[in-house]
């Protein structure tokens, strides 16, 4: 067992960049694909992956520094850190729950797959962390290791579960066909997304609004080009930030050069990806009773989006605005400020391209998300202190995108109901998953 986990460790250690074709490769052989076509499709996922760090590297240094400094002059009063999910894979995969549970839970997948009780094959590792982490939440508040394992396997199936419910509806809005978002962070929000457009559509003269990305620039001209909106989010988020002209300057041309790089690196993810798609149904079909087979991907499939880009970027100014005015919030955004996109990349579809629904809806969600980050940070800073990992600071650290209902539920079912509660959850999970999966024949779910 030992011996595994190393090897586990080792893998993981050798980054995405390395692993993640890997896995394509071999995923590739396993459904029957050609050794070339599996190797150029590993290859080209490895060069898109590589790619889209350079982008996000790009959003969190340029932005990062600039919204550092306007949380400094503006958002003092905040005594809670948002160290940002960043850290959450070198959080997860730096314990021993972590390394233990990446083996588990791929064998439990395929399990999973082979009864039928779910349509995700999930080969989106380095996104495991988000389970791992709710693992670690359901060790912190129990005290018992067994229940931290117990509850990483609950919040897999809990994945794969919103993956399912959620395929159809983003998959018919991006055009991407056997394919998954098994992003536990996009996948909560898409299912807030569904909530509120409900609302939304009972709302008297604002139901009736609908401006998608496409039509923005008919109603602003060149002001409703992404390239254009976000230069002018860099220029503002560079002003309040105090910068000097060349600063303001760079920062614009920045999250201008974003919104253009961002969708060709998206496009080259699904270059790669589609042969595995398409040898995964065939597969299926031959061994699986024709079952479908869906690949769990990550959320950057999704974030290249125009109107994901967008309301990410807006989202970072209104979100500070958020957490000075909001009674009761003790959050500073500042380390998530840069992965809006991949928390409401998701609620987009569901509300069908609308800008307007996508920035009220999103700027919903993140209210909500401040308001349980702050109850939540206490525990999370016990979750940081569990996995002995130096945070760099002596107060309370939360994780802003992170916090979401998931783990408030696993959180309040404990509180009320004790280790029973988390094994009540467990039992939900897994009745919800032979549900979408064997019972209720999901066309959308908007």
């Amino acid at each position: 067992m030992e011996f595994i986990l190393n090897a586990f460790e080792w893998f993981i250690g050798l980054g995405s960049v390395v692993f993640l074709p890997i896995i394509i490769f071999t995923i590739g052989l396993l459904f029957g694909l050609k050794p070339g076509k599996a190797f150029i499709s590993g290859i080209t996922v490895g060069i898109a992956n590589i790619g889209l760090g350079l982008v996000l590297d790009l959003l969190s240094g340029s932005l990062g520094a600039a919204i550092q400094q306007m949380g400094d002059q503006y958002g003092s009063s905040l005594n809670v850190l948002d160290i940002g999910v960043g850290v959450g894979g070198p959080l997860a995969f730096s314990t021993s729950l972590g390394i233990l549970m990446i083996p588990v839970s791929l064998i439990v997948n395929f399990i999973f797959i082979y009864l039928g009780w779910t349509k995700v094959l999930n080969i989106d590792i380095w996104n495991f962390w988000f389970p791992i982490f709710m693992g670690l939440v359901g060790q912190s508040v129990s005290g018992q290791f067994w229940v931290g394992a117990l509850t990483v396997l609950i919040a897999f199936i809990i994945q794969w579960t919103l993956a399912t419910v959620t395929q159809k509806t983003v998959s018919e809005f991006f055009g991407y066909p056997g394919i998954a978002v098994s992003h536990m962070m996009a996948t909560s929000g898409a299912i807030f997304a569904w909530i509120t457009n409900g609302v939304f559509e009972k709302i008297p003269g604002f139901k009736n609004i609908d401006i998608d990305s496409e039509h923005l620039t008919d109603y602003l001209g060149i002001f409703g080009d992404t390239v254009v909106i976000g230069f002018i989010i860099g220029i503002v988020v560079g002003i309040f930030s105090g910068y000097d002209i060349a600063g303001i300057g760079t920062l614009g041309m920045s999250t201008a050069a974003i919104m253009k790089i961002m969708p060709k690196m998206v496009a080259m993810f699904m270059e790669g990806l589609m042969p595995i798609a398409e040898a995964a149904q065939s597969f299926a079909n031959k061994r699986l009773e024709g079952r479908e087979v869906l690949i769990g991907m990550d959320a950057a499939l999704t974030v290249g989006h125009s109107t994901v880009m967008s309301t990410s970027l807006l989202l970072v100014p209104i979100s500070l605005v958020l957490a000075l005015v909001l009674p009761g919030n003790n959050i500073l955004p500042f380390g998530d400020l840069a992965f809006f996109a991949f928390a409401i990349c998701l609620m987009i579809p569901f509300y069908k391209g609308n800008v307007i629904r996508s920035i009220v809806g999103s700027s919903l969600y993140v209210a909500m998300c401040l308001y349980m980050s702050t109850w939540l940070a206490p525990i999370i800073t016990e979750v940081f202190a569990l996995a002995n990992f130096e945070v760099g600071t002596a107060g309370l650290v939360t994780m802003l995108l992170a916090a979401l209902w998931p783990v408030g539920i696993l959180v309040l079912l404990h509180n009320y109901l004790g280790v029973s509660g988390i094994i009540l959850y467990g039992a939900l999970a897994c009745g919800l998953a032979v549900y979408f999966s064997r019972i209720k024949n999901i066309k959308t779910f908007n």
